[in-house]
């Protein structure tokens, strides 16, 4: 069953009548968010969902009325929806009160509140001194789950000064979800790293397949493993730690540059709001390490950036090139438009 495209209220209604339905309904269509070409349609069971919403209660260890605050067509919409309507509660929709602030107060007296964000959501609910209102409300939910993308340790404990109890999720629309709850996988998730340090996940939250595209599901559904696209390590308490998709690595000058780490080190910079790393090609270099910059006061220099980052790392990991941005490209989940992001690269 395909997302219904008449708003959040629709999608509500067509899921719970989807999750209560006494035949086995067909899987329900979610689409990737296309932050690196072109979106897939995946498909997940019924089964993989309730997998999904049960596990996640267990983690958390509490159930209660959720805060829509992301795009019900994504997968980490349909979950905040799902573990509402299954927690007996319509979820309250951010986009019907104005703030998140306004939605947390909408939701009912006596239940555990929820939210979950992507690291963009939170960076600007906790405003320049973690003291605005939305940190507040925040900080009144039992969790904000925090997905859809590299999470800074900076932001975390800005968190947390607020008051905002934080679980950092990874997972995909393929994996129904978030599976992995701040570097455990949740019960009965399968979680191994291959030769190449590919992140492959399994266990009964894994979707069916893509829609139309057989060859493509053969290609990452092997042997009851999903292989993702993400690179990972298990750090030394077994934490999964994601290293950033294995196309992220960058080899300029016959050096492999993770550009996530180097990206998560120039955000950590007191003047950096956000950046994001890139490599486009170069008849020096092979490729040429771009830096993608959101100043908090304006342009930040290059080498000051540069010094920056091999204070924390080789220098050779430093970028070479700056492009001073107003604000990220984003897409309508919040994750930043890596196809947009890229163009402006290889346009400096």
């Amino acid at each position: 069953m395909d997302i219904d495209p008449g708003g959040p209220r629709h999608a509500v209604a067509s899921l719970r009548a989807w999750l209560g339905s006494v035949e086995e309904p067909a899987p329900w269509v979610v689409e990737t968010s296309g932050s690196t070409g072109r979106p897939k349609r995946v498909l997940l069971p019924r089964a993989a969902v309730l997998a999904s919403v049960e596990a996640s209660a267990r983690r958390l260890g509490a159930t209660g009325a959720w805060v829509l605050a992301l795009p019900a067509s994504y997968v980490a919409g349909v979950q905040v929806v799902a573990r509402s309507l299954v927690a007996g509660h319509d979820p309250v929709l951010l986009e019907e009160h104005g703030s998140l602030a306004a939605a947390v107060a909408a939701l009912p007296a006596g239940v555990d509140g929820f939210v979950s964000l992507v690291p963009t959501q939170l960076h600007r609910a906790l405003g320049d001194r973690g003291d605005s209102g939305d940190a507040a409300a925040l900080a009144s939910l039992h969790t904000v789950l925090l997905g859809g993308g590299p999470i800074d340790a900076s932001l975390r404990e800005r968190a947390a000064r607020a008051g905002v109890r934080v679980v950092a999720t990874y997972g995909s629309a393929e994996t129904a979800g978030g599976c992995v709850y701040d570097g455990v996988p949740l019960d009965g998730v399968g979680l191994a790293l291959g030769p190449d340090g590919r992140i492959r996940l399994a266990g009964p939250t894994l979707f069916a397949g893509y829609d139309g595209d057989p060859a493509l599901t053969a290609e990452v559904l092997v042997d009851g493993w999903f292989l993702t696209s993400d690179a990972g390590r298990l750090d030394d308490d077994g934490r999964l730690q994601v290293l950033g998709r294995l196309d992220d690595v960058v080899v300029t000058g016959g050096v492999n540059v993770p550009a996530p780490a180097v990206a998560a080190r120039l955000r950590e910079h007191p003047r950096v709001e956000a950046a994001e790393v890139l490599g486009v090609p170069d008849e020096e270099w092979g490729r040429r390490l771009v830096a993608l910059v959101v100043g908090t006061d304006g342009p930040v220099p290059l080498d000051e950036l540069r010094a920056w980052v091999a204070d924390a790392h080789p220098r050779s990991w430093a970028p070479r090139h700056v492009v001073d941005l107003h604000a990220l490209p984003l897409l309508a989940n919040g994750k930043p438009d890596r196809v947009a992001l890229q163009a402006l690269a290889e346009g400096a």
